[in-house]
């Protein structure tokens, strides 16, 4: 495990908020919520959890900004660091009692990720990465899997669903990667793909139209896992496009080659 002054404070400000999630959770796994609904209970939760990183990581380093999935952007004196903050990335998970989703947590410096945690609080999964340190789980160093043939690697893909997404582009895609492809897979969390991506659990991964916040943190862990990551375009503008493509070297290019055909 890395301990760096810099990732000691990341974990410790997703380790807090994880406690309270996975205490949301267990009231959501048992139908608890509250009177206005599953959907207001599911906000509530994921607004604990931002105030808490948000309380934390000022005291830890009161001139950084940040760029939260609820409260937005917030300025701080030092440009040049920013937080990017998803306290529950796997919302429709976390509501329907399915134990698959995560606080991903990642410090982008000038632009460019540096550090990042992905924290699922009901598995006790900690994935840590920061420039030049590798990657881990939990204290085991982790690499991305090194299958060199698209015909014999599982790959995770982001799904379109209802009022979100291209529909007709996403089904151009799968018709080109479907019969390449030994299993494709989804999990909904788009941080867990690619945390899962970086461990080898996933040879590659691809979405499109995400956030900064679903993708910050985990581009720095495959990096660091040994892996490549890039936008539909072969290029490095994902946190300005939305799109990426992760894997090792040969995968995500034969990935990206036929994704850019559709």
């Amino acid at each position: 495990m890395i301990r760096s002054p810099l990732i000691t404070v990341m974990v410790q400000a997703v380790r807090k908020a994880g406690r309270t999630l996975a205490r949301d959770f267990g009231e959501v796994e048992q139908l608890q919520v509250s009177m206005k609904g599953p959907g207001d209970f599911v906000s509530a939760a994921d607004r604990k959890a931002e105030d808490t990183i948000f309380a934390e990581l000022s005291r830890a380093r009161p001139n950084y900004g940040f760029l939260m999935e609820e409260r937005g952007a917030v300025e701080g004196t030092d440009p040049a660091n920013t937080w990017v903050v998803d306290p529950l990335d796997g919302t429709t998970n976390f509501l329907h009692g399915i134990p698959i989703f995560s606080i991903s947590l990642a410090l982008v410096r000038n632009g460019v990720p540096v550090a990042g945690v992905i924290y699922n609080p009901v598995s006790d999964e900690l994935y840590v990465a920061e420039s030049g340190q590798g990657a881990y789980l939990n204290e085991r160093r982790i690499r991305v899997a090194a299958r060199r043939k698209l015909a014999d690697c599982v790959v995770c893909c982001g799904l379109p669903h209802m009022g979100r997404g291209n529909h007709d582009q996403f089904n151009r895609e799968l018709e080109l990667v479907q019969p390449q492809v030994s299993g494709l897979r989804r999990t909904g969390s788009a941080t867990i793909d690619l945390a899962w991506t970086a461990a080898g659990r996933f040879d590659a991964f691809w979405e499109r139209n995400l956030s900064p916040w679903d993708m910050a943190a985990g581009i720095i862990m495959v990096r660091e896992a040994g892996g490549y990551v890039s936008d539909m375009d072969d290029g490095d503008k994902m946190l300005d496009n939305g799109h990426i493509v992760a894997g090792n070297e040969l995968i995500r290019r034969d990935l990206q080659k036929l994704l850019k055909k559709a």
